[in-house]
């Protein structure tokens, strides 16, 4: 894929979880606020907890990070998958770890 190829896939990434965790936010009542510069979106929860999405454009790959860790996730057909081990797509990797740090139940379309 071509560059800006990947920068319109990962926008739209980042713009779809931005979207989800403000209305998690209004309709949930979790305490998360999505702030978004350029290719980079951070959650960050109860005002402590930060989950960062972001754009690797040289790699073409979108980089997770949270308090458990650094993933990282090239697309493979239709899927964003982890490069290093075997486990959770992107979405479902996002959804783990927002789910983990508000203790509810979160679902992440990307």
């Amino acid at each position: 894929m071509t560059e800006t190829e990947f920068l319109v896939r990962a926008d739209k990434i980042i713009n779809n979880i931005q979207r989800q965790a403000d209305d998690w936010f209004e309709n949930l009542d979790i305490d998360v606020d999505a702030k978004k510069e350029g290719y980079v979106l951070t959650l960050i929860f109860n005002n402590k907890h930060h989950v960062v999405i972001n754009a690797q454009t040289p790699l073409q790959e979108m980089w997770l990070a949270a308090p458990s860790g650094a993933f990282h996730y090239r697309l493979e057909g239709e899927n964003w998958v982890n490069t290093r081990e075997e486990g959770a797509n992107l979405g479902e990797q996002i959804a783990e770890l927002c789910s983990g740090l508000t203790g509810k139940s979160l679902t992440v379309q990307i």
